[in-house]
């Protein structure tokens, strides 16, 4: 799978995690150099705690278009510190 917005890919991974339909990428198949951490947060009743990421490439800013669960409540252990995307960020095979 490849996130890709703006003509940059900001992730590619054959190991991403299925969560809702959203596919959530390892550490370490980030491209660090185009997520900015935003103060933003959300929280989901079982998976908890959501950080979000805004995507940058090429000065264009897309806020808040990727998050994170640093610590998932128990149920949702497979997907923490994975990234996932959406705000027009193509998540493709």
């Amino acid at each position: 799978m490849k996130a890709i917005w703006n003509g940059a890919t900001i992730a590619e991974s054959d190991d991403t995690v299925v969560v809702e339909g959203n596919h959530y990428f390892p550490p370490a198949a980030l491209d660090r150099q185009y997520l900015r951490e935003s103060d933003h947060t959300s929280v989901c009743p079982w998976k908890g705690t959501a950080g979000y990421f805004d995507v940058v490439v090429d000065g264009e800013v897309n806020q808040k278009a990727a998050w994170i669960y640093r610590e998932p409540k128990d149920a949702a252990a497979q997907i923490r510190d994975h990234v996932a995307f959406w705000k027009g960020v193509d998540v493709t095979p």
